[in-house]
């Protein structure tokens, strides 16, 4: 398990200058198979109470199915497109028996013992995974300014600063099924970090100071930062915030 490298991880929730809390973030280790784990975040959308429904039947549901998964016969990747369309399922029934509109994102990664790792998204919460403080991949946003970056109509840093880059075009709870995307990480390595977060988090950052922090801090030290810095820039406007990080470092063994 993990040969070469240990993993530390941490995860980090903030309401930011929102009334209330809506994200949620989950980072779980398996209960019977030691070096599994899932980490799966969700920003939820729909008023006070329907956006936090809507999150918790994507933390209620990863933890059935991750109860339920068995690294050595399914499928990772399976498992959590299973996770998002079932959630979708949920969260669209909870809005037939009350009078909000329930939404939400979500972003969840999946490490098995043997250190490949899978991952499905759907919204704009996002993952990446760096090597040191480069960008090895990170998610495309399921969103009306990701699309206009898509078809080369404006450039990332315009998407960031865009009128109408709260607008998805996909998520959990909508009446269309949510788009699904999904990635495979043969073998993780010593150096590498994966980031989980909400838009609260990464709209105030670019690549390379996301980088350059997982790199340099611990992950507890690289979720408080985050948090603090992202609360500072957004000078008393900012939504909530959550986010996951699991590192990778070289094993003293």
């Amino acid at each position: 398990m993990y040969t070469g490298y240990r993993l530390t991880a941490s995860t980090g929730i903030h309401k930011g200058d929102r009334e209330y809390q809506q994200d949620q973030v989950i980072l779980l280790n398996h209960s019977r198979v030691n070096g599994c784990i899932l980490a799966v975040l969700a920003d939820g959308m729909g008023g006070r109470s329907g956006g936090r429904k809507a999150s918790d039947q994507v933390m209620m549901t990863a933890k059935q199915l991750f109860e339920r998964y068995s690294p050595e016969t399914d499928d990772a990747a399976t498992t959590l497109m299973q996770l998002v369309t079932e959630a979708h399922t949920v969260i669209k029934l909870t809005a037939i028996s009350s009078e909000e509109e329930p939404h939400s994102t979500v972003a969840a990664f999946l490490i098995n013992p043997g250190g490949d790792c899978h991952w499905a998204h759907a919204g704009d919460s996002r993952i990446h995974h760096f090597h040191g403080t480069k960008l090895i991949k990170r998610t495309l946003d399921h969103s009306y300014v990701q699309a206009l970056v898509n078809r080369g109509e404006i450039t990332e840093d315009q998407a960031s600063v865009h009128p109408q880059s709260n607008i998805l075009l996909g998520c959990l709870g909508t009446e269309n099924d949510p788009p699904i995307d999904v990635h495979f990480i043969p073998k993780l390595r010593a150096g590498d970090a994966l980031m989980a977060c909400s838009d609260g988090v990464w709209h105030y950052f670019n690549t390379a100071e996301i980088g350059s922090v997982l790199s340099s801090l611990s992950a507890r030290e690289a979720t408080e930062f985050l948090i603090e810095k992202a609360r500072a820039r957004g000078r008393g406007c900012g939504d909530n915030l959550s986010l996951v990080v699991v590192k990778f470092d070289r094993s003293n063994v």
